[in-house]
């Protein structure tokens, strides 16, 4: 049953997503209010599938505050990339460059305002993820950010990678961690199992902190739904 739900969802979420990119490259010359619209529209779309042909639930332990924060987010599958625009309200989300030059979709995600960032620049990445973002915050906007920089499977825990630590203090933001498990559910195969991804939203980490210290805070915290005995 699991195979066939997730047969469907790829046959519905794939073309769909291509009629929502094609939207968006329609109504952007009206501005950013229609295109953000349609952006919210696809994530909502995103979410009926797999609540109702996946068969995945939500369960939140916690809100996430409005406002212009730091958003640090668990990364285990691409559930909860999509989701971050329906729980962080029209958020600019720090993603993989690859994703961002992409035919058509990467279009979109830069035109919604989007970060991407060549990980293997160095210096040059972090002053470009640094200016966006600050960008991001003139207008209002949290930045969400996956702070391992990659997916990884339930149960592990890497350290963080160097650019959260250089955009929490270039922003000057308090930081909201979020630990889920999505990863029990979404794994990289084809086949995703129906069931609850559970989320937990930590405490807010005040801005000005030293690195060490907000690194192993952030750290705990987006691993808050980890078996203790991973390494």
């Amino acid at each position: 049953m699991a195979a066939v739900r997730s047969l469907i969802f790829f046959l519905l979420f794939y073309p769909g997503t291509l009629l929502y990119v094609l939207t968006v490259m329609l109504v952007s010359p009206l501005g950013t209010a229609p295109v953000r619209k349609v952006v919210h529209g696809w994530s909502d779309f995103h979410n009926w599938l797999v609540r109702h042909i996946l068969g995945i639930r939500f369960e939140w332990d916690g809100e996430i505050p409005e406002g212009p924060y730091l958003i640090a987010v668990k990364h285990q599958a691409m559930v909860e990339t999509v989701e971050s625009l329906r729980f962080a309200r029209t958020p600019v989300v720090v993603m993989k460059r690859e994703l961002t030059t992409m035919p058509l979709f990467g279009w979109v995600t830069l035109r919604y305002g989007s970060i991407g960032v060549h990980r293997e620049a160095g210096a040059q990445a972090l002053r470009e993820m640094m200016a966006k973002g600050k960008e991001a915050v003139a207008q209002g906007r949290p930045v969400v950010i996956f702070p391992e920089g990659t997916r990884v499977p339930f149960g592990e825990k890497p350290e963080l990678r160097p650019g959260f630590a250089g955009l929490y203090r270039a922003l000057g933001l308090p930081v909201v961690p979020v630990a889920h498990d999505s990863g029990t559910l979404w794994s990289r195969g084809l086949v995703k199992r129906s069931g609850t991804i559970h989320f937990k939203v930590g405490e807010v980490i005040p801005p000005g902190l030293k690195r060490d210290d907000v690194e192993a805070r952030v750290h705990a915290a987006i691993n808050a739904l980890n078996p203790p005995s991973a390494a």
